[in-house]
């Protein structure tokens, strides 16, 4: 059975850090390309950053410089370190593995970030 289950979401002040994890499951984790997306109220849900199976990492330009993404292997974990967090930043994050080698994709269930003073 898949699973990718996220972890650590929860209310910050602007300025704080969180660390997003997901926990995957039921598949060959090393032949994912994981992601992390987030979908804002009133928004389309979007790509946030992105790490290969072989470890080459992308970001959206409104978070680079401020979220790191990095996986695991030996736990087929995937984390999200955000760090400067802004109110902007408030959205559902979810968890994305998409086969190296075919069109499987799996998603997470998501969890909340909110950031608020």
């Amino acid at each position: 059975q898949v699973q990718l289950v996220e972890s650590g979401g929860g209310l910050v002040q602007p300025g704080g850090s969180l660390r997003l994890s997901c926990a995957a499951s039921g598949f060959t984790f090393t032949n994912y390309h994981m992601s992390w997306h987030r979908r804002a109220p009133g928004k389309e849900r979007e790509l946030v950053a992105y790490i290969s199976a072989g470890g080459i990492t992308n970001y959206a330009d409104s978070v680079k410089g401020r979220f790191t993404i990095s996986r695991d292997n030996g736990k087929n974990t995937v984390a999200l370190r955000m760090n400067s967090l802004k109110p902007e930043d408030t959205a559902v994050y979810y968890c994305n593995a998409r086969n190296r080698y075919s069109s499987n994709t799996y998603w997470g269930q998501g969890t909340q970030v909110t950031v608020s003073s």
